[in-house]
């Protein structure tokens, strides 16, 4: 229940009982009096006179208190809504945009002065953690490359034992690992603080989706995993043609890599509407229902038991939501654990080339 309701049903209470209590005590009053007096009729006469004092005073003043209770209520308590509706939209995007506060001096507008320097010390707390970590991805970038260089140099040598050689080589998958957790963060850390801007052309989507099938098919070969393209339609969207193919890549990567073996993987584009639909499922060992509403948390690797063996740095599923927000998308995935996994993407197909 509202508050404005329960004080408005607190206030008619209040007034019901005072008028119970008023006209008793004057019922009782002038049945006292007329009882001394002894007169029938005045008795009756004095009952009616209360009785028609009560129906056409007291009644309406009911009416109308509640009725004034209900404004001042709903005037009192509108700051309130205003600021809770604000309060509903705060992300780590808004926390630079204040709560609304009257500038009366109340209790609310305190409140809604507390609330925005609790909101400014969280921005400047997120300004500093993405400074540091696009700082931290900038310098890590350098002694990666060194070591990659040094690594590739290495293994040209010839003369270089198996042993070193073998060794070499995990260093190497070791450092390209690092080096796209860095560069995954950077790019993440650049999306939040928008320093990212994305060039869009008309992108024939069908194009990339059959381009993203025949990586598919060889990514999936050593596993023995096969991979169907039940359905493209032609679709022209307005987009970024190099993340768009990040995004449907990452998919596909994953839908391999989380697989089993023999197991199979089907993908479709499809045109609802006015949007463009593309849906990728594979079999495998899913992820159950705790753990779904996380996936697209950066650095969520699921069930270790299930993601122990395969290649990944948790980053990709946080950059496919970016890049489908980017481009006024949306993603989302669906789990039946032991049997199928499933991800939509929908992406708008602007009207002037809407087919």
């Amino acid at each position: 229940m509202r508050i404005r309701t329960r004080l408005t049903l607190w206030y008619a209470a209040v007034l019901a009982v005072s008028l119970l209590l008023i006209s008793g005590s004057a019922y009782h009053e002038l049945a006292e009096q007329m009882e001394r007096s002894h007169k029938v009729q005045p008795i009756r006469h004095a009952v009616y006179e209360a009785s028609e004092i009560i129906f056409h005073v007291g009644l309406p003043a009911i009416v109308l208190g509640l009725a004034g209770g209900w404004w001042l209520t709903r005037r009192t308590l509108r700051p309130l809504a205003e600021l809770t509706k604000a309060a509903k939209g705060i992300d780590e995007r808004t926390l630079s945009r204040p709560l609304p506060h009257s500038g009366n001096g109340d209790e609310l507008d305190e409140l809604a002065v507390v609330l925005n320097m609790t909101q400014a010390r969280l921005h400047e707390s997120f300004k500093r953690i993405h400074e540091f970590t696009l700082h931290a991805s900038h310098e890590l970038k350098t002694p990666l490359t060194v070591l990659r260089g040094e690594l590739e140099t290495a293994l040209r040598d010839e003369d270089l034992p198996a042993a070193q050689r073998e060794r070499a080589l995990s260093q190497l998958d070791e450092v390209e690992r690092l080096s796209k957790i860095v560069d995954g963060l950077a790019l993440l850390t650049k999306a939040d603080t928008g320093q990212v801007k994305l060039k869009k052309d008309a992108i024939e989507l069908d194009e990339l989706v059959r381009d993203i099938y025949a990586d598919a098919i060889i990514l999936a070969e050593p596993a023995g995993v096969k991979v169907d393209l039940a359905a493209c339609d032609l679709i022209t969207v307005m987009g970024n043609a190099h993340r768009l193919r990040q995004l449907l890549l990452n998919l596909a990567d994953n839908a391999v890599k989380y697989n089993e073996a023999g197991g199979s993987i089907s993908m479709e584009l499809r045109r609802v509407k006015d949007t463009a639909r593309f849906a990728i499922a594979n079999t495998g060992p899913g992820i159950s229902a705790d753990l779904l509403p996380r996936v697209f948390d950066r650095f969520f690797r699921g069930d270790p038991a299930h993601s122990a063996d395969a290649d990944g740095c948790g980053l990709g599923l946080s950059i496919a939501q970016w890049i489908a927000d980017a481009h006024g998308g949306t993603i989302q995935m669906e789990s039946v654990p032991g049997k199928l996994t499933s991800v939509t993407l929908n992406l708008p197909i602007p009207s002037q080339v809407s087919v």
